[in-house]
């Protein structure tokens, strides 16, 4: 999976970026989610401009600041890397549904309303809410891998930490900033947030982590985020006691 490659930028390679390119990657990451949550597009094909800007904006301005090298996030993506997104996207599942299964007894979980959404839609709509999503859900990683990255270079970089101590750090940074962002759509459950959503992130992170390809997470995201938005339509009366947080 990888394992002879290191991360990307962070060191230097495969180009050197600055402290100035790292700051205009974070902003980018702040200012493509606050568009996310604010831009008013809600019918297709209009809504495809939200998550597009929101994946985009980082992207391009990656691409700016190390000089058209953006695709060192993206290794090649065949059966073996599909097979790791499947199961990778399984893996999350599992580790939801089993830290769901402990938070249910201490908390009042709150539901995605996308579930609810997807239930009464079909066609069209359907295959827009899917595009829509599978663009999304690569940006989210984005929003996470690249301040990881970032947060991996100051440590490393300029606080002269191991590459192992930097590491743990921009995990635990970048997981915490994910979760805090999924605050609002889970009304405010802290617990809920850092707990689930937290756990399953790390999964996800451990997905680039480990194949170093942003596409081997993506998919994962995209497993299992599809799938917790169409179990409560499976599962018809059951969906309101399902002790799971989706990530998306």
């Amino acid at each position: 999976m990888g394992t002879t490659i290191d991360y990307p930028y962070y060191n230097g390679s495969p180009v050197e970026i600055g402290p100035l390119g790292w700051l205009a990657i974070v902003a980018a990451v702040g200012v493509a989610f606050t568009l996310l949550i604010t831009l008013p597009f809600a019918t297709f094909p209009l809504s495809l401009i939200t998550p597009i800007v929101y994946t985009g904006l980082p992207l391009l301005t990656l691409a700016l600041v190390s000089g058209g090298h953006q695709n060192a996030l993206f290794r090649r993506f065949g059966l073996k890397e599909f097979g790791l997104a499947i199961g990778f996207g399984l893996l999350t599942l599992a580790a939801s549904f089993a830290v769901g299964l402990v938070l249910f007894q201490i908390t009042d979980m709150s539901a995605n309303p996308t579930a609810g959404v997807l239930a009464k839609i079909g066609g069209v709509d359907l295959v827009a809410f899917l595009v829509r999503t599978a663009i999304q859900l690569v940006g989210e990683e984005l929003m996470t891998i690249l301040p990881l990255l970032a947060i991996l270079w100051l440590c490393v970089r300029h606080f002269g930490l191991s590459r192992r101590v930097g590491l743990v750090i921009a995990v635990i940074l970048s997981t915490a900033w994910f979760a805090a962002v999924h605050l609002p759509t889970y009304n405010w459950n802290f617990i809920q947030c850092f707990g689930g959503i937290g756990t399953a992130r790390l999964v996800l992170t451990a997905a680039f982590l480990l194949t170093r390809n942003l596409w081997v997470s993506a998919g994962a995201h995209v497993v299992n985020d599809w799938t917790e938005f169409f179990l409560p339509m499976l599962l018809g009366g059951l969906a309101g006691h399902v002790p799971i947080g989706t990530t998306g």
